[in-house]
Parts: C-alpha cells; structure tokens; sequence
C-alpha cells in the first residue's frame, strides 16, 4: 500500500530528527555537521600544507590570590575575606586603571596600609571579633576603609548607616552632585550607572541598600545608599552596596546582558566609573600615592586603526588605507579573512592575486591579523576541534548566517594564521572574530594556538572604554594570558559613517578624560565616505594621541600589566621603585600634585615630567625615581 505524502514527510522528518538528536548526544550542542565541497570551490596553493604541529589547550589553573600578595605599604591593601569569591575581577580592574595594590588576609597586615578594601563582605561570619574591632578603629585613626558588601560584624555606625537591605529590583544608581571626589565625573553617563535596565526581562545583580545614611556618595533609585561615606577627620569609611569584583567579571566577560544599553559607537563607562573612583579614593588617602598612566608616552588616548577585511573588494581596498596610514606615519591593524572557500558569504579572494594584496600590506608596514576562515556567527557555537586542523583538508563551508560545515575554533585559528604566516612573513598575534562572535573557550583557544591580542568585543557590551585580561571560559577563576581591546568605533551603524565624525570624535574626547582606548572598526568594502571618516578622525585626535596597532598597544600593555610600583619616603623626598620585567618605552606615572622629579640624580634613560605625569623614554628592568614634594604636598600624618 502507498503511503500517503503526508506520512512519507513526517516520516522523513522523525529519520533527520533522529539524526538530530542523535548528534547532539554524541558530539554535544557545538557539533557542526561534515559535508563534501565541491573542488571547484576551494582555492588550492601548490605545495602549501600546515601548520604540522598540533595546538594544545592547557587545563584551567585556578588563579591564587597570593601571587598579588606583595608590595611595600605604600600600596592599596584588599583585605581578601573569602577567596572562592570573584576577586580576580577586582584584580584585573585596578590593574587596568593602574592602581597598585596587594592582596592578604592578615587583618593586622591590611590595616599597616593607610588604605584598606575589604572584599567580598564584612560580616562576622567571615572575621573574627577582634579583626572586626580592629577595623572599626581604623577610620579613626586617619585610615581609609571600604568595605564591600557590610553586612554585619557591628560595623553600620562605623560606615554611617543603620541596615543593609538586599534586593534584586534595583536598577539605577546615581553619584553625588557636590562631592569633590566626584569632581571628575562630569558627564551625565559617568554620574548614572546601572545594575539592570527595567524591562529587559533578566535578572539583575542582587544589592545591599545602606538605610539612614548621612552624606552617601551614591543613591540606589529607591533612595538607599549604593555607597556610604562617613568621615573621621583624615580618616574615611565608604562602604559599597554591591560585589565590584563580580560586576567587573560581568563585563570583562562579556557576560553583561542585563546591563548593557547599546552595542557601540558611545560613550558608555560603568566599569570605569567604578575603577575611578577607586582610584580617586587612593589618590586622595594614601601618602605618595603613584599610579600608572594607560596610555603610553604621557598621551590621553590610545588610538588603533582596525579594519576587517572580509569582502572580495575588501582586499584590494585595504591597500588605500594603508597607504593613506603609511603616509601619516601610522601602523593600521588589518584583520584578513583567509576565505579561499566559495560558500554562502562570498565568493573566494584569498587566492593568488589576493596574497599579492597580503604582501603589499605587509611592505606598507601594516599589522596583519586574523578574521577566521569560514566568519560565521555560528563561530560562538562551533566545537572546539583536535588542535590538528590543516590546510588544505580544513574547509569550513558557510550554509547560512548561522550554519558552517566542517568547521571548528581551533581550525579557524589555526589555519587562518598558518596562511597569512606563510604569505606575508609575519608573525600573527591578534584575532578578531567574524560578527565578534565569542565563544566561551575563544580564550584559552587563542592562547593555544599563539595569539596573544584579541578585538572580540565592543566597548559597550564590554561596560569600559579600557583594556582588560581575559579569563578562561570568561569565567570567574582562572585567568589567560590574552589581552582584550574591545571595539568602540565601527561603520556599520546608520547613519552612515563619514555622517558620524563629529559623535566619534566626541566619544574619543570623552574616553580620553581618563586615558581610555579607541579601538576605530573600518571595512574597506568602499572608499568613499570611510576613507573620509577615517582621515578626519586622524586629524581630530591627533593632537591628543596616541596611535598604534594593535599588536603594538598589545606588547606595550602586556608589559605595563606586569610592572610593580613601591614608594617610600625619605627625609624629605619620596623614593619611588619600579621594577618592569619587560621592554616598556614610554611608560607614564601619575605623581602627588607639586612633586618634582630631582634632576640632580642620575637615571638610566630619558625622563620627561609634564606636572603630574611622568614619562620613562626608554627602557630599563629596574628604575628608582627621587621627587621632591612642594610644601603644599607635605606628608600627613596617620590621625591628624
């Protein structure tokens, strides 16, 4: 007997449906089905196979807190209460704002310091009655306290409020108008931060409103205090109504759905408001108080030119901009798809005459960089693949927006940097995927397979117009030594981008009040109004400037995140040590107002001061610096 059509369809539908499940069982929800190409569609260099080795992803290593446990007491001491917590984010954040700190969980060690964070809680389940007294006799004796999360221990006097109340439907905070520590945030979007947007439909990060607080330095919308602030004489407590190392994660995860409100090409700063403000409590309490400068050479921008070469005509166009860079003295990033597959996306342009292209960016003196093989946004679902992916057997073939074939992370990293390698000489460090498709093992992948720099995200959905450490999995434990530069200028928003100067350069203004980074996204599909964008915005910032590429900035940021800063006095002077385990021309210090450097010693390499900041025009391992203060900068004492 004759089926019926209907019969024979469901049929066919029960037998994929099989299929279906029966890969997901198998191969896991990341699996990407195996499909034969045609030869006609793959682009084949004679002679050309590789990489021969075979990429090895390393366990995670949980991080340990003790490995920032030294430093003299002239750093900012995090008095660690429980070390499961996201503390690692706190780490990287004051790292990147170049607060130098150490970490113990010593109470008595802690308060040696004239500023004390404890994180994650206070509470007398996690201190002990005497370690509680002890801090709460700190503030008067001239110290700076911030307690994160105070919840207990009989501190609330201490901090200057009566409850902590939790809640999950707080949405808004606010900073104070008048505080002078607020100073600085003088844009509305630096003095309104958010813990959710209402009406997202997601959970937001749960909060402890401080009741009855007399002179809060930030209001949670339903009129509890988001931050207290007491003051005892010299002495400060400021307590904080949130965990700041989870937020910092959140975002430096790219985990901040709840929270984020645009995708790019804004001013947009929660973390670094929070990173601020940590700095300026430092800077205001700790005596000597030195950080580190985020921009190199004493300049208030790091600029990276980037561009995304992912069309057929993308390839010959990248070679304009490149010359127009070159012409002005500037080292453009191009991130080049290896597409040498015909599929959904494109036809193929990494072949023969594409290489030439390769190589003639490579004279101009371009940074060449990955954008994947198959840039797919199925990427963020891919497997992780054997790590023995090669040319010419690896060929990802793209169905649809979503569907690749064939394809795994490991392959597209791999393979993609094999062939720019092979075709322009270079050494390939930094990556940025297609559609910024992140998957959750991209970091440990790019470590695995020699990248060291990442482009992956917005600045937006980042929540910081800064540089930050990735982490394994973008988890909370373990960190990966891969830098991540995230995007905060990009072509493809309306209205069209050469319409848009004038709001770019606005963002990289507002971004430089504090040393931010301007990671500018071109592709060179057209000429025409980019180049023009492109031209313009050069001409705007450069006064203000710092330009590099991103392998560039990446070098000089890796080596920044490693140097160590002590200050001691004596006599009269401040003593201040460095020690900089890598080459790091043109590192920038922040000094105490009126101190000045004494030129009657001698140093290892040229040194310029402007004021606040000093600039290191060479590079030396160890470096000790002699300053003077004004008598406007003299010492306080501890109580006065």
């Amino acid at each position: 007997m004759e089926r019926s059509p209907v019969i024979r369809l469901a049929g066919i539908a029960i037998v994929f449906l099989s299929i279906v499940i029966g890969s997901w069982i198998l191969f896991g929800p990341g699996s990407v089905t195996h499909v034969e190409i045609p030869e006609k569609d793959i682009h084949q260099f004679s002679g050309v196979m590789g990489p021969s080795h075979t990429s090895v992803i390393e366990p995670a290593v949980p991080a340990d807190w003790t490995t920032y446990s030294h430093g003299t007491t002239s750093r900012l001491a995090i008095l660690l209460t429980d070390p499961d917590s996201s503390w690692l984010g706190l780490a990287h954040g004051l790292k990147s704002i170049g607060i130098p700190f150490t970490i113990t969980h010593d109470v008595q060690e802690a308060l040696r310091h004239d500023v004390v964070l404890v994180y994650p809680v206070i509470s007398g389940k996690v201190l002990s009655p005497e370690a509680l007294t002890r801090l709460a006799e700190y503030p008067r004796a001239g110290g700076t306290l911030i307690g994160v999360q105070v919840l207990g221990g009989g501190l609330n006097q201490v901090f200057g409020f009566h409850d902590a109340v939790a809640s999950r439907q707080r949405y808004d905070i606010r900073l104070s108008e008048t505080d002078p520590l607020l100073a600085s945030f003088t844009d509305p979007r630096e003095r309104h931060l958010r813990v959710g947007i209402r009406g997202k439909g997601l959970e937001v990060l749960g909060t402890y409103g401080y009741t009855e607080s007399a002179t809060p330095l930030a209001l949670f919308e339903d009129g509890t205090a988001a931050i207290t602030q007491k003051a005892y004489g010299r002495g400060r407590a400021y307590a904080i109504g949130l965990d700041l190392g989870f937020l910092l994660l959140k975002g430096y995860n790219n985990r901040a759905e709840e929270i984020v409100q645009v995708y790019d090409n804004q001013f947009d700063p929660p973390l670094d408001v929070w990173l601020r403000l940590l700095k300026s409590i430092y800077r205001s309490a700790q005596e000597g108080a030195v950080t580190l400068g985020t921009v190199p050479f004493g300049k208030s921008l790091s600029v990276m030119l980037t561009h995304d070469v992912d069309f057929t005509q993308s390839i010959k166009n990248a070679v304009d901009y490149a010359e127009y860079e070159k012409s002005q003295g500037l080292v453009g990033t191009y991130f080049i798809q290896v597409k040498y597959i015909r599929d959904y996306n494109d036809d193929i342009f990494f072949n023969d005459e594409g290489v030439r292209y390769l190589a003639r960016l490579s004279e101009l003196g371009m940074e060449l960089g990955s954008h994947t093989i198959a840039h797919s946004n199925g990427f963020k679902r891919f497997p992780m693949g054997t790590g023995r992916e090669a040319y010419p057997s690896y060929v990802p073939f793209v169905k649809d927006r979503m569907t690749a074939y064939n394809a795994s992370i490991l392959g597209e990293l791999r393979v993609s940097k094999f062939l720019i390698e092979h075709f322009s000489g270079q050494t390939v460090v930094s990556f940025r995927p297609g559609g910024l498709s992140n998957p959750s093992g991209l970091p440990q992948a790019l470590r695995a397979t020699g990248y060291r720099y990442s482009s992956t995200a917005t600045a937006n959905n980042s929540l910081t117009h800064l540089p930050y450490q990735l982490n394994y999995d973008r988890l909370t434990n373990s960190e990966v030594e891969v830098f991540e530069f995230p995007v905060t200028i990009e072509d493809e928003e309306l209205p069209k981008m050469g319409d848009r100067l004038p709001q770019a350069l606005e963002v990289a203004r507002q971004v430089s009040r504090y040393g931010g980074l301007c990671v500018v996204l071109i592709h060179p599909n057209i000429l025409d109004h980019k180049l023009a964008f492109e031209k313009g915005f050069v001409a705007g910032v450069r006064p203000y400037a710092w330009f590099g590429s991103v392998s560039q900035f990446g070098q000089w940021w890796g080596a920044r995140n490693s140097v160590q800063v002590d200050v001691e006095k004596v006599g009269p002077a401040y003593v201040v040590k460095l020690e900089i385990p890598q080459p790091l021309p043109g590192l920038t210090l922040e000094v105490p107002e009126g101190w000045t450097l004494d030129r009657g010693r001698s140093y290892p390499v040229p040194i310029d001061q402007a004021g606040r900041f000093v600039v290191l025009q060479g590079s030396v391992r160890v470096m000790v610096l002699r300053f003077m203060p004004s008598q406007t900068g003299a010492p306080r004492e501890r109580g006065a």
